[in-house]
């Protein structure tokens, strides 16, 4: 059975991991060192298609099977194995991790030409395929952690590949390091909530913990405050406020790193986690307020950031964690599928848009400022053509897959009655359209900015054949959400039910059906995506004095908003600053140095002068021995004398 093959598909990237991390520097070639960093996430890929080609051929109730492997930890009345579940949800993640990560492999043997720690680079891209399939087929709590701890150091190793290089606030180390640390504040939560967990339900287990929890009331204190830890894992994570200031920094990595961070791993794992635990968020109304909140203020605070953002890729990392934002704010009104299926959408158009960034900085000769680029339609046609397909797909124009799923979020906002998270998504909304148009105006179109120096070209077809298949995927993968008002029968939507069913139930949602107003919303949210896109093309194009105006005119927003609203250095002021001078005035030289080195030196004082005077016995004259002798003698005898 093809679902047998499970494990197989998890450690085969950790057998190319350990090939080219051991071997990697006496590989001379790059194409076997690619090849076989590559052939170990398709063989991943192909052993997911089969298995979801074997779930579609049984009845939806039989389609869960869990895959042991070893017994793990057994200690009192916790026991974990390390076994793997496979369902309708893990598939789908499946075949993404391994699909679009397999691509960003092939991608990076193109990218990647020459680089002296090619081998270590795809030894840590295996790892990190086999840490996020460990998240998301694990069948407990604990080998979810495991998994989710995996991909937080590959995050810090790959961010950091160029550890030589310098980067917009430092090193990329120091990049690397602000990911790792910033994490650790979320993965405080996740921690926090497999003890609760266990305290609560006595497993880690995902089946027992899910059966026991319908048996909780809806607003149960201890569930409530389980999802809210949970949650704040996932808000690091899958970068929302306030645990977002890490992804912008994450792009002093090679651009595939980028790539597979924000499209198909690392960012997911809180999305996944919280439709994985559906159940027991349904159970916690205050919890769900919470992430739809989050994730509309998200939505709304990075968008906005990247109107004015000049590096290519930092425009793209806010419209990441902007696009997180939007899945947050449909799995806190209950549209897990939508969330989801914005999800695997996200993963299509934004891999490629990556991808193609990396081809344009390949070209341009490491050259990131989309201000000194212009005009590189005409030098590279493909790289061009795909980045726009992927820029119309994350703007919401029909038939597009961007437009299905961004749609369906919105729409399950509004009829869920949450019309100021609505507002919020609706103008977030314009502003994608409009900065994503801005982006590829500035960088493919108009007239060229570039030195003499620079001559731009298209990329090897290592680099250009991922961009084809993913601008394919962009245009069609919105097929399996096709909603009904359209005339589909949105297949995902049936595809996930059985796993959704207990949430759904539990927060009373009703079957879709033909609602005049979801017509007049779905032409609204296309109608403000096509004003965004046109005042881009109108601002940057046409008109392209506009932007410097209103810069002008509007000087203390624009800082604001180049600056990111000053968040880094608000948490430089209120948090990192005063633990460091904590750190080192009272733990370093008032703990430290002022109680434990005093006291250490304090007690050799004591014995040095306790030693000082107790040497002077030793005189090393033998006279001197025998006289003491003697007088010990004398004074024992004239003690046994006298008693």
């Amino acid at each position: 059975m093809a679902h047998e093959l499970i494990p197989y598909a998890l450690f085969l990237p950790l057998l190319g991991f350990l090939i080219n991390g051991m071997f990697g520097r006496r590989l001379k070639s790059e194409a076997l060192i690619g090849g076989i960093g590559s052939a170990t996430v398709g063989i991943g890929f192909l052993i997911a298609g089969w298995t979801f080609v074997e779930m579609l051929s049984l009845a939806p109730e039989e389609r869960t099977f869990i895959v042991p492997v070893i017994d793990w930890i057994t200690a009192g009345n916790l026991s974990v194995n390390i076994s793997y579940q496979a369902d309708q949800l893990s598939i789908l993640m499946m075949l993404i991790v391994t699909g679009v990560g397999f691509l960003i492999h092939i991608y990076s043997i193109g990218y990647m030409h020459g680089d002296p720690g090619i081998g270590r680079f795809f030894a840590y891209l295996n790892l990190f395929i086999f840490a996020m399939l460990n998240l998301i087929l694990a069948d407990n709590f604990l080998l979810m952690f495991l998994g989710w701890e995996g991909v937080g150091l590959c995050s810090y190793l790959l961010i950091g590949f160029w550890y030589d290089r310098k980067f917009e606030k430092g090193t990329t180390g120091d990049a690397a390091k602000k990911a790792f640390i910033v994490n650790r504040i979320g993965d405080f939560g996740f921690l926090i909530a497999m003890f609760l967990i266990f305290m609560t339900f006595g497993s880690l287990s995902f089946q027992a913990v899910f059966a026991q929890a319908s048996a909780f009331p809806a607003g149960s204190v201890v569930i409530t405050w389980i999802t809210i830890a949970l949650f704040l894992g996932a808000t690091g994570k899958s970068a929302q406020i306030p645990l977002f200031v890490w992804l912008p920094d994450a792009m002093a990595g090679p651009t595939p790193v980028s790539a597979l961070i924000h499209a198909a791993t690392m960012v997911t794992a809180g999305i996944y986690m919280i439709a994985r635990c559906s159940v027991l968020f349904a159970l916690a109304p205050t919890t769900m307020m919470i992430v739809a909140v989050v994730g509309a203020a998200t939505a709304f605070f990075a968008a906005t950031i990247g109107l004015v953002q000049n590096d290519i890729k930092k425009v793209l990392a806010y419209s990441t964690v902007s696009q997180l934002g939007y899945m947050f704010l449909a799995l806190g009104v209950g549209a897990f599928t939508a969330g989801l299926f914005h999800l695997m959408t996200h993963a299509f158009f934004k891999a490629l848009l990556f991808l193609g960034s990396g081809s344009v900085i390949h070209a341009m000769h490491e050259e990131q400022d989309i201000q000194n680029m212009g005009g590189l339609r005409k030098y590279m046609p493909i790289t061009s053509f795909t980045f726009i397909i992927g820029t119309i797909a994350i703007s919401g124009i029909p038939p597009l897959s961007g437009f299905f799923s961004k749609d369906e979020i919105l729409w399950k906002t509004f009829s869920g009655g949450h019309i100021g998270l609505w507002i919020i998504g609706a103008v977030a909304a314009v502003l994608t359209a409009f900065y994503m148009t801005r982006l590829t105006i500035l960088t493919f179109h108009g007239e060229k900015r570039w030195g003499e120096g620079k001559h731009p070209h298209e990329s090897p077809k290592t680099m250009t054949y991922p961009l084809i298949v993913l601008a394919i995927l962009s245009v069609i993968g919105g097929a399996v959400g096709w909603p009904a008002a359209l005339g589909g029968n949105n297949a995902l939507e049936h595809w996930l039910e059985p796993i959704l069913e207990r949430a759904n139930n539990e927060m009373h949602l009703i079957a879709p059906g033909h609602d005049p107003m979801e017509y007049a919303l779905m032409a609204f949210s296309v109608g403000i995506a096509v004003a965004g896109m046109f005042l881009g093309y109108t601002m940057y194009l046409k008109k392209k004095e506009m932007p410097a105006k209103l810069a002008t005119s509007w000087p203390r927003l624009y800082r604001t908003l180049l600056n990111k609203w000053y968040v880094d250095q608000i948490y430089e002021a209120s948090v990192v600053s005063p633990i460091q001078v904590g750190s080192e005035k009272v733990l370093w030289k008032g703990v430290d140095v002022g109680v434990i080195d005093w006291t250490v030196n304090a007690i050799a004082r004591l014995f040095g002068f306790i030693s000082k005077y107790a040497r002077m016995a030793q005189t090393g004259v033998p006279e001197t021995y025998v006289f003491v002798f003697i007088v010990g003698v004398v004074t024992i005898i004239g003690f046994l004398a006298l008693k």
